[in-house]
């Protein structure tokens, strides 16, 4: 389970695309570690199975938050798109009606020479 902060904390990095830092990389930059590992070196804390499972289940569920709040995001710019267009058919609707209801009153109140 995450403890407090660390979702928040995980899903800035995860938000800004960077490296989410391990256990013992403090001071190190995401960059630097990145370029260590391809030159061979191990960290520490990339040795111990445990660690790894936990901290890469703490990671899934970070990214599956991400996914669920990108989607909701979409979902609710789509519906506002949908709801916007059919906001703007009722105002022609509307428009044209009153239009029409005008059009019909002035004809009506015209005088007629007979």
């Amino acid at each position: 389970a995450l403890r407090p902060g660390e979702g928040a904390a995980i899903a800035a990095y995860v938000q800004q695309n960077k490296r989410i830092p391990r256990r013992g990389e403090v001071g190190w930059d995401g960059g630097q570690i990145d370029n260590l590992e391809k030159a061979g070196y191990v960290m520490s804390g990339s040795r111990h199975k445990r660690m790894n499972a936990v901290r890469l289940r703490k990671e899934n569920q970070v990214y599956s938050a991400e996914e669920k709040r990108a989607l909701a995001l979409f979902n609710y710019e789509e519906a506002q798109q949908r709801e916007n267009k059919l906001l703007a058919e009722f105002r022609d609707l509307v428009a044209n009606k009153e239009a029409t209801t005008a059009a019909a009153a002035a004809a009506a109140a015209a005088p007629r020479l007979a």
